[in-house]
């Protein structure tokens, strides 16, 4: 864990992560829709311009374009904004690659309320839950720009389609560059804890761990962190652990309440081992507004993540 408050873009990362692994592997092929300087895809397009396609402002036919690389031996990296490749896309997505099961990567960035002032229309907070429902997909929500450069060689290297979503800001970092761990379906462990765990995802990873300190240097109550960077499939041992170690779990991301994390994980609380549980997350669209300022009005914060935590621990039985 860092001490100072650094911040780092995680969709420059995947620019430079995707740049890198072009070299060691031949096979990547790189399509991006009109917008390969915000989704940093241009990275890659400099140093691979023969495996790199602009597609243009059509979302739906990069995502056939991708299905018809794929099916024929290419690994192939799509990439635009979360709103256009989960939702203006989602049917070529559905049929074209998820169903016979291609090897496609969509990173899409801008996710969340991240947008900022672009506003409800521009900000996709269902996209994950659109993605995970479709049934052989792999979704990947990073935490931070390192984690990112982790995450997409091991992303490039494992079979079928994925989804990994990125943000348009620069955000702080959770991890450094040399103590990241990262494996696909493996939550991380951030710090123990044993009132209460946080789960979270993506930008909101960096809050909960700051709430946790928070709660143990303020009021005395330990809480465990985990970085639930695999949605799909999320990592049941951690979650059911998490629950017989605690007795009490606090969900955030930034995403609709429906269908998205705090979804997963009380499904497998339900199936395997019930505690309370409360849940930060959206219930509703989103609005135009600086970033950071949305994120205070939205409850995104350490604070509201206190308040959650001190909820759930009330309602333990016991």
């Amino acid at each position: 864990m860092t001490t100072e408050q650094e911040i780092a873009s995680t969709r420059v990362a995947y620019g430079q992560a995707l740049a890198e692994i072009g070299y060691t592997n031949p096979n990547i092929i790189v399509l991006d829709a009109d917008l390969a300087k915000s989704t940093q895809t241009i990275l890659f397009g400099k140093e691979h311009p023969d495996r790199f396609f602009y597609v243009g402002i059509s979302e739906q036919n990069m995502m056939s374009m991708a299905a018809g690389l794929a099916a024929n031996g290419k690994t192939v990296f799509a990439s635009t904004f979360a709103v256009f490749a989960t939702g203006r896309a989602f049917d070529q997505v559905r049929v074209g690659i998820s169903w016979p099961n291609l090897n496609v990567k969509i990173v899409a960035s801008h996710g969340g309320i991240s947008v900022g002032e672009d506003g409800a229309s521009a900000q996709s907070i269902e996209d994950y839950a659109l993605m995970a429902s479709l049934p052989s997909f792999t979704v990947v929500i990073p935490a931070d720009a390192y984690a990112v450069k982790k995450a997409i060689p091991l992303v490039a290297e494992a079979k079928g389609p994925f989804y990994v979503r990125t943000h348009r800001p620069a955000t702080p970092v959770v991890y450094s560059s040399d103590d990241c761990p990262f494996e696909i379906g493996k939550a991380n462990m951030l710090r123990d804890g044993t009132d209460a765990t946080i789960i979270a995802v993506g930008i909101l990873v960096h809050e909960a761990v700051a709430a946790a300190e928070m709660l143990q240097e303020e009021e005395g109550i330990s809480c465990r962190v985990l970085d639930m960077h695999t949605l799909k499939p999320m990592d049941v041992d951690a979650v059911i652990s998490a629950a017989q170690d605690t007795g009490a779990i606090v969900t955030a991301e930034d995403h609709q309440v429906q269908g998205g994390l705090g979804s997963g994980v009380a499904r497998i609380l339900a199936e395997n081992y019930p505690v309370p549980v409360e849940y930060l997350a959206l219930d509703g669209y989103g609005t135009s507004g600086p970033y950071l300022e949305l994120m205070t009005h939205f409850d995104f914060t350490p604070e509201a993540i206190r308040e959650k935590v001190k909820n759930v621990i009330a309602r333990k039985v016991g």
